[in-house]
């Protein structure tokens, strides 16, 4: 699909596995949000799994992706209590709904960072990163709601991976993410610079798509393409 403001550019899908060292980044479910008949919204975020030297879990889905999440960490060998840090992009529920599962691990929320019951100073409410080690770094980027962050990783097949949350909702969101955003316009600002440093992005629903950059990329949002190895849809 061509996008509109870039001419020349498709717009396409990635696959949901991402080899790297140290660590492997992999989709464990594809979020969605699908408008009903009635009026009503199916929605579910995407649950994405981060394997090396930790055990990365970014973002839970909902309360009823309580067996699927179960089932999908034991098909790779893990359980609950092997996930070291949970990373909810931001607090609603189809995010944030089984962070009851990780009692043990380092909880980031938004701008907040715990332990048990114990909050540190995660420097996230003053706009800078907080960094899990020096290949992942957990970002602000606010706008979606008041709080939303995003998950860098550096160092997987294809660059620089962004787990990004409802920062983009999926890989074709343009006329659609401004409805749902508590702040427009600080959401756009962060979106473009999601865009200008991170060559595949994961979004809050839907798959994965890298970023492909032109000339004039600094000028405009950029078009998208295919990961390695992918078709065109």
């Amino acid at each position: 699909m061509e996008p509109e403001h870039v001419p020349g550019l498709s717009l396409t899908q990635c696959g949901l596995e991402f080899p790297g060292q140290p660590y492997s980044a992999h989709v464990l479910k594809v979020g969605y949000s699908l408008a009903q008949p009635d009026g009503t919204v199916r929605a579910d975020g995407t649950i994405t799994l981060l394997t090396g030297p930790q055990n990365i879990l970014v973002d839970t889905g909902g309360p009823w992706d309580r067996d699927f999440l179960l089932r999908s960490l034991e098909e790779r060998g893990l359980s609950a209590g092997d996930v070291h840090v949970v990373v909810g992009t931001h607090g609603h529920s189809d995010h944030v709904g089984n962070l009851g599962l990780f009692p043990g691990a380092l909880l980031v929320v938004g701008f907040d960072v715990c332990r048990g019951d114990t909050y540190v100073d995660s420097v996230l409410a003053r706009g800078d990163a907080y960094s899990v080690d020096e290949h992942i770094s957990i970002l602000p980027t606010p706008g979606h709601s008041g709080q939303d962050v995003s998950v860098q990783v550096t160092g997987v097949s294809g660059g620089t991976l962004l787990v990004a949350g409802d920062l983009f909702e999926n890989y074709h969101d343009e006329l659609s993410w401004r409805e749902l955003s508590l702040n427009p316009q600080l959401q756009q600002l962060n979106r473009q610079r999601a865009l200008q440093t991170a060559d595949v992005i994961i979004p809050g629903h839907g798959a994965p798509f890298r970023v492909t950059r032109g000339p004039q990329e600094a000028a405009s949002v950029m078009g998208r393409s295919p990961c390695d190895g992918e078709e065109p849809l």
